[in-house]
C-alpha cells in the first residue's frame, strides 16, 4: 500500500512538473550564415517550425545560406512557433533588359544597364550615329529589351562611331538651277544632258530662219535688182 501510494505522488510530481514547463519560453537561435538544411535541424530540435519566405543573393555568400529570420535571434517565443527565414538564391536570378536599344544614347544606357546590376564589357562600334545604341550582345549573340538575363552577364553595347556605311543612299536635293544644267556634276549617264543642247541648237536655227524669210524674197539667180531711192 505505502509503494503504491509512493508512486502516486511521484506521477503527480512529473505531471505537474510537465504541465508547468509545457508552452515554457524559448529563446530563438540565431539561423543566420548556415545552410538551410542546418537551421531545420537546430529547430526541430527545439520544437520550432521553419518557413522561407524570402529569397536574396549575395554573390559572396553559398547558395541556400540564411541570410536573414524573423524573429530575431534571441526573443522569446513558445513552442511551435513559426521562424520566417530568407536565403540566398540558389540559382543566379535574372533580370529584365531595359528598354534601351535604338531607343538611348551610349551614357544613357550605360545608367539604366547598371542600375538593374548588370556588368558592362567593352562596347563594340558599329557603323552609324555616334554614341547611339543600336544593340546588346551577351556571349556573343545578339539580346532583345524585355529579355530575362543572369544578373553576373557581362553585357557588350553595339555603339555608333559617326562613320556612314558604305551601303547608305545619299540623296541630294534643291540644287541651284546653274547646278542642274552642268554635265559635268551628274557624269555620262545623266539623261537629257545632250538632247537639252541639241534642242537649244535647233530651236536657234528655226528662229533664224523666220526672220529671213520675212519681208521681201531674196533675188534669185538672173533677177534684176531694183534699187530704190
Amino acid at each position: 500500500m505505502c509503494i503504491f501510494v509512493v508512486m502516486l505522488v511521484v506521477a503527480a510530481q512529473i505531471g505537474l512538473n510537465y504541465y508547468t514547463h509545457h508552452g515554457e519560453s524559448i529563446a530563438v537561435p540565431d539561423l543566420r550564415n548556415i545552410p538551410i538544411e542546418n537551421a531545420m535541424d537546430v529547430a526541430e530540435e527545439l520544437d520550432l517550425v521553419i518557413v522561407v519566405s524570402d529569397t536574396g543573393y549575395i554573390k559572396t555568400v553559398a547558395p541556400g545560406t540564411v541570410l536573414e529570420q524573423i524573429p530575431a535571434a534571441g526573443t522569446l517565443v513558445k513552442s511551435g512557433r513559426t521562424i520566417y527565414l530568407t536565403i540566398n538564391a540558389i540559382n543566379t536570378p535574372t533580370v529584365t533588359l531595359p528598354d534601351i536599344i535604338d531607343n538611348s544614347s551610349y551614357r544613357e544606357a550605360i545608367a539604366k544597364l547598371r542600375a538593374k546590376g548588370f556588368k558592362i564589357g567593352e562596347p563594340q562600334y558599329i557603323p552609324g550615329e555616334k554614341d547611339w545604341v543600336y544593340g546588346v550582345l551577351l556571349n556573343g549573340r545578339s539580346v532583345v529589351s524585355g529579355q530575362r538575363l543572369p544578373i553576373e552577364a557581362t553585357l557588350v553595347i553595339q555603339v555608333g562611331n559617326g562613320q556612314r556605311d558604305a551601303s547608305d543612299s545619299i540623296y541630294v536635293t534643291d540644287l541651284p538651277h546653274d547646278e542642274y544644267e552642268d554635265v559635268s556634276l551628274y557624269g555620262d549617264d545623266f539623261e537629257g544632258s545632250e538632247s537639252g543642247t541639241e534642242n537649244d541648237k535647233k530651236a536657234e536655227a528655226s528662229e533664224s530662219e523666220g526672220h529671213t524669210s520675212t519681208g521681201s524674197s531674196a533675188p534669185q539667180n538672173g533677177d534684176d535688182f531694183e534699187i530704190v531711192e
